[in-house]
């Protein structure tokens, strides 16, 4: 007989929340906003309920800020309007971590605006 005991996922909303907020860790150190979601992401998926969406989610808004970060940079040279687009790309990359921390506490789908589809 088999057993289904390896197929059943737990419903962990903090480990949610941690792996939103950990985007957060590239204001701090300067780097990991997109490593530890993606470590998260990639060793709890199988475990965790709704870790697949939320971490899928993460992943494609950081893989899109660093597209839109880098397009902003010839910006620049053209009348300053890259350094405005950065400065918005930073405060999106700051608020909605949080917003979707408090949407996966309460056991929501994550919504990242402006985000390209890369992992699907």
């Amino acid at each position: 007989m088999e057993s289904n005991y390896h197929t059943l996922k737990r419903t962990d909303n903090q480990l949610l929340v941690i792996t939103h907020l950990s985007q957060l860790l590239t204001y701090v150190t300067g780097f990991g906003g997109l490593l530890a979601p993606l470590i998260i992401w990639a060793t709890q998926k199988e475990q965790v309920d709704g870790m697949d969406a939320h971490g899928k989610s993460i992943l494609n808004f950081q893989l899109s800020m660093l597209v839109y970060s880098i397009i902003s940079i010839p910006l620049i040279f053209a009348l300053g309007l890259g350094i405005v687009t950065l400065i918005l790309i930073a405060i999106l990359a700051f608020v909605m971590p949080i917003v979707n921390a408090i949407k996966a506490s309460n056991g929501e789908l994550p919504s990242y605006p402006l985000s390209l589809n890369f992992i699907s």
